[in-house]
Order: C-alpha cells, then sequence, then structure tokens
C-alpha cells in the first residue's frame, strides 16, 4: 500500500511560513513535534506506517528543516504557536500531540493553546526530569549545560553537534544512524541552535505542565533515567514507557516498537 503524504504550509502568527506533512485521516489526528535542531523528517516511518488508522502530522518548527526563519525570538512557547497554527489550518478538531526533546513541552505549549481539541501531550524521550526543574541548583547546572552547548556551537557547529550527538544516543548505536542524525540536524542554521538553546533555561517546564488538563504520558529511552515519582509530584497522572536499550530517538532506532506504544498510547488516550 502506497502512503500519500502531502507537503503543506501554513503561517504562524508572527508571519513565518510554517511546512509540514500529513498522511491519512480519522481521529484523534497525531501531530508529531520534532526536538531541537531536528526537522519533520524524523517521523517519516510515523507517517507512512500509522496514517492507514489516524491523521498523522509532523511539522517542521520555525527556523527548521523547510520553515521559514525571519523569527526574532527563539524558545519553546513560540514554536507552540507554530504548532497551533498548523492544527488551525487542517482544521483538526480532536489531537494527540507527541513531542521528542524539546518537543515535549512544546506540544505542553500547543495543547494549553488548544483546550477542547488537544485530548493528550505524549513526550517521545523527554520529562525524564519533569520533577526537578524547581530546584535552584537544577535550574542553575540546567542554564550552565544550554549555555555551553550554544557556545559551542558558535565557535564551531559541527564540531559542537558532534559532541552532542555523541552523549544523546547509546555508545554501541549504529555508526550510520549516528552519521544520518548529525547529518540532518546540522541542516539547522547554527544561529538558530544556538539561540534555541539560550532560550531553555528561561522556561519553568513544571509550571505548563500543572496548566495542563490533559492526560501526559511518555515514551522514553533508558539512557536517561525518568524520576516516575518527581514526576508525578508536577502531574499526578504523568505515566511513562520505556524501551530498553533506546537513546534519544526510539523512532529511528526502533521504529516499528515505538509505533506498537504510540498505537497502545492512542487508543487509551482516545477512550
Amino acid at each position: 500500500m502506497t502512503t500519500n503524504i502531502v507537503r503543506k504550509t501554513c503561517e504562524a502568527p508572527d508571519g513565518v511560513t510554517i511546512v509540514y506533512s500529513v498522511a491519512g485521516e480519522g481521529e484523534p489526528a497525531l501531530l508529531f513535534i520534532h526536538g531541537a535542531l531536528a526537522d519533520r523528517s524524523f517521523y517519516h516511518a510515523q507517517l507512512r506506517a500509522l496514517s492507514d488508522r489516524w491523521r498523522v502530522v509532523a511539522v517542521d518548527l520555525a527556523g527548521h528543516g523547510e520553515s521559514g526563519a525571519n523569527r526574532t525570538r527563539w524558545g519553546i512557547r513560540e514554536y507552540g504557536t507554530d504548532v497551533k497554527a498548523v492544527a488551525d489550518a487542517e482544521g483538526l478538531k480532536q489531537l494527540i500531540l507527541f513531542g521528542n526533546s524539546l518537543g515535549g513541552p512544546v506540544a505542553v505549549e500547543a495543547a494549553l493553546l488548544l483546550p477542547g481539541r488537544a485530548v493528550g501531550v505524549v513526550g517521545i524521550d523527554t520529562f525524564q526530569d519533569l520533577g526537578q526543574g524547581a530546584s535552584p541548583e537544577y535550574r542553575r547546572e540546567a542554564a550552565e549545560y544550554f549555555h555551553k552547548r550554544a557556545e559551542s556551537f558558535r565557535a564551531d557547529y559541527p564540531a559542537g553537534m558532534r559532541e552532542m550527538v555523541k552523549v544523546l544516543l547509546h555508545p554501541d548505536a549504529d555508526p550510520a544512524l549516528v552519521a544520518d542524525v548529525e547529518r540532518r540536524m546540522l541542516k539547522t542554521p547554527a544561529p538558530v541552535a544556538a539561540a534555541t538553546l539560550d532560550s531553555m533555561p528561561d522556561y519553568d517546564q513544571g509550571a505548563a505542565v500543572r496548566k495542563l488538563t490533559v492526560p501526559l504520558r511518555s515514551i522514553n529511552g533508558d539512557l536517561y533515567p525518568t524520576d516516575l515519582k518527581a514526576a508525578r509530584a508536577v502531574k499526578p497522572d504523568f505515566d511513562v514507557v520505556v524501551m530498553k536499550h533506546v537513546g534519544h530517538y526510539p523512532m529511528l532506532e526502533r521504529p516499528d516498537e515505538f509505533n506498537r506504544h504510540v498505537a497502545e498510547m492512542v487508543a487509551r488516550l482516545a477512550q
């Protein structure tokens, strides 16, 4: 069976052109959001495999993939408006938001902008540290980490990217996959990458999640442990599926297993 994947565009509130892909029909729609420096191509396997049951949408956030980069402020809230623009353009009345890494909090922001339409948020290797964000020590360490990464991108983007990707995957990850992730992520302009990381310490993930009135779930790898107890102190209904020996990109590393988890999550959230 051939999957008809359609490339579309819409406009974010600040005028940036947002590019996205759509396949299939059926509600709830599944809207996939990539992480920082990635793009919608990270979800090609989901567009192909899941669109026989649901409408599947994958978005390029501003500055990433084919979307425009004519924006002066970069951050999770701004990216959330990109996602809402796509949901509005597609007329999605009921959707589940999936977000990898930075895309997780972006999905939360989008859900807050889509009351009565978003029925759930599912993180993808994210929310591991949801319960730790209020700690001054944690926030200080996070700020130092993101500043260091941003500076490495400004100094030598390919070298900085290589160093970052190395810690996002298990040491024995397929070298071809590692190289492919680096290649695709280097397409994001270095200034966008650095500005996005610079904005991260200013975002209070816990405060946003506490406003969320729909279920929060996650499909995580085991490279970084998920503190379930701490996360539930922020969002009592939070739950997680952990894929064994998987790193930051489960949809690329083991797509068939990942897709099964997605289908199970959708079945529960759509009830």
